[in-house]
């Protein structure tokens, strides 16, 4: 396995950014950039063994800075959204930046996605990655305490690639730490043939604005169960309330858990290429996202034009609202605690 690294750009606040590049001898190549801890490609091998980036992007950083989604970015303070950027912990109101509408959404104006970490290299046995840090002060974005964060890149040589997160507060917080990265395992057009199979016998019912009405309904009878493998275009224009309102899929899946503490979240399956990819996580629930809100605006790598449905997200996550929301599983983060959690993308051909 090799890891270069090159530079990348500069942002308007003068900061160098570097791009990584991580391979191995199994076809996979990654590249990460510091800047939004952000995995700006993925190419990974067909059955033939073609080699695809599977993951929507740009190709300079000018683009991650004025013409992003969230594509590949690392998301905090809260992945997902609050309901009107307030909520209450011990007692006391908090207000975070609102940039959704009324809402605050994936760590407001200036989140995780849109600073500077710092990297470092990380080389083990069958392992090869990258450490990224970043210290997040005390009121920054509206939220409470300084709150040290470390994510890991690691890819191996199955074409594994973990993420880790951790994260410690000196005073009670919340937190919600993912990865945005949007998948097209056909490395063009759109995902609405991709298989997906989620492993979730319930999701989180959103209204307008897409909050969390409360509520954890049975996925049966309706278009939002994946417990078998569907593709994605199968019933997305049904006449179903819940896809009606973000025009798609963007719901929070609650996992079915085993036993094991990483266990799996999700498949999806190209049947053109063989390329498949398996989503395993350590968190409570998943953002199933079919890019509804891609509109062609947007010039991606090679100048390609990300229309509707132009890849997919899982996002491995607690439940959105949560803070708001007292029977969602907590996201409050005290100073003797730690903030941990693993989710692992595995790629393979079928």
């Amino acid at each position: 396995m090799n890891l270069t690294k090159e530079q990348f750009g500069v942002t308007p606040e003068g900061e160098k950014v570097q791009l990584y590049s991580l391979t191995n001898e199994r076809g996979l190549e990654m590249k990460i950039t510091n800047y939004g801890g952000i995995i700006t490609s993925i190419g990974v091998p067909d059955r033939g063994g073609r080699v695809a980036d599977v993951v929507l992007g740009h190709d300079t950083l000018e683009g991650y800075l004025y013409r992003s989604r969230y594509f590949g970015a690392l998301i905090g303070r809260y992945a997902n959204r609050i309901a009107r950027g307030t909520f209450s912990l011990n007692g006391t109101a908090h207000s975070l930046t609102q940039n959704n509408r009324e809402n605050h959404l994936h760590g407001g104006l200036k989140g995780f996605d849109k600073v500077v970490w710092k990297a470092k290299e990380v080389n083990g046995p069958g392992v090869l990655g990258l450490e990224l840090s970043y210290f997040s002060k005390d009121r920054e974005g509206g939220y409470p305490g300084n709150l040290q964060v470390r994510v890991t890149y690691t890819i191996n040589e199955v074409n594994e690639l973990r993420i880790e997160y951790l994260a410690t507060t000196d005073k009670d917080t919340i937190v919600n730490l993912t990865n945005h990265s949007y998948f097209n395992l056909l490395g063009a057009g759109t995902i609405l043939d991709h298989e997906v199979m989620i492993n979730a016998d319930a999701f989180t019912p959103i209204r307008d604005g897409l909050i969390p009405t409360g509520e954890i309904r049975s996925v049966r009878n309706t278009p939002m169960d994946f417990f078998r493998p569907t593709s994605i275009g199968a019933r997305i224009n049904e006449n179903y309330e819940q896809l009606k309102v973000p025009g798609g899929y963007d719901h929070n899946f609650v996992l079915r858990k085993g036993a094991e503490s990483l266990t799996k979240a999700a498949k999806a399956y190209e049947r053109t290429t063989g390329r498949m990819l398996e989503v395993f996580t350590t968190q409570p629930g998943m953002q199933f996202y079919s890019g509804n809100f891609l509109d062609g605006s947007i010039a991606g790598k090679h100048g390609r034009a990300y229309v509707k449905h132009s890849g997919c997200c899982f996002e491995t996550q607690h439940f959105p609202d949560s803070p708001n929301q007292p029977s969602f599983p907590s996201t409050v983060l005290k100073p003797n605690e730690q903030y941990r959690h693993t989710t692992v993308f595995k790629f393979s051909v079928a």
